[in-house]
């Protein structure tokens, strides 16, 4: 799809070593840098969708992950419907597989793991926008994966020891995964708020806990 594209719209997360790749006359558009300020930035990305395809190009929306996953795919998907315009999805290897995989991650382990759970920790426990059930989450035996919270995990961390989960189940924290900067940092939930402001971990972060982090090579660090 990429070789037959005349617009690019590319997140700031997505494979962006591809764009190298793309002939001289495709434009491409940055979507972190498509303006209207944060509250907008969905609307014009979905604008500028619009726009590119009636005047007849193909257009390319190139995002990290998997669309569907905490991403806004399906926003993007709803406006095209509106105004009429047929699009394809393609379907991406979410990052909260991938990357621990490249980090020596399993999310599931025979004997280990025979669940996993996906969450998004952009908004901490307690705050009333929360449609996360974290009391339930401590009583999980398997993974949990948090995509968006390296900024909250002192807080989700407390709130799941606080609801049953012990303070020394291992935390692994893959900073940039699947990149040339990536690098895993590991912790207990005990320890995992202390580590994060020591190790000065950033986003984007995946976050993995659970009994799987023991399971392959420790961090390198």
């Amino acid at each position: 799809l990429l070789a037959e594209a005349d617009v690019v719209i590319a997140d700031r997360l997505g494979p962006r070593d591809l764009l190298a790749e793309l002939p001289p006359h495709v434009e491409v558009i940055d979507a972190a840098k498509i303006p209207y300020g944060r509250y907008m930035a969905q609307e014009a990305i979905n604008q500028a969708l619009i726009e590119h395809a009636k005047q007849g190009k193909s257009v390319v929306r190139l995002k990290g992950g998997d669309p569907f996953v905490f991403g806004r795919g399906m926003e993007e998907v709803q406006a095209l419907a509106e105004a009429g315009i047929p699009c394809t999805v393609v379907p991406g290897i979410s990052s909260s597989i991938s990357v621990p995989g490249a980090a020596g991650i399993p999310v599931t382990h025979r004997g280990v793991a025979h669940e996993f759970t996906v969450v998004s920790g952009h908004v901490a426990p307690g705050d009333e926008r929360s449609l996360v059930d974290w009391p339930s989450l401590a009583q999980l035996t398997g993974t949990l994966v948090i995509l968006m919270g390296v900024d909250k995990i002192g807080k989700i961390a407390e709130t799941l020891v606080a609801h049953g989960k012990s303070p020394d189940t291992p935390v692994a924290l893959v900073q940039e995964g699947t990149t040339a900067a990536q690098r895993r940092v590991d912790a207990t939930l005990a320890s995992v708020a202390e580590t994060v402001r020591a190790q000065d971990v950033k986003p984007p972060a995946v976050i993995v806990i659970g009994a799987v982090v023991a399971v392959g090579p420790p961090a390198s660090e």
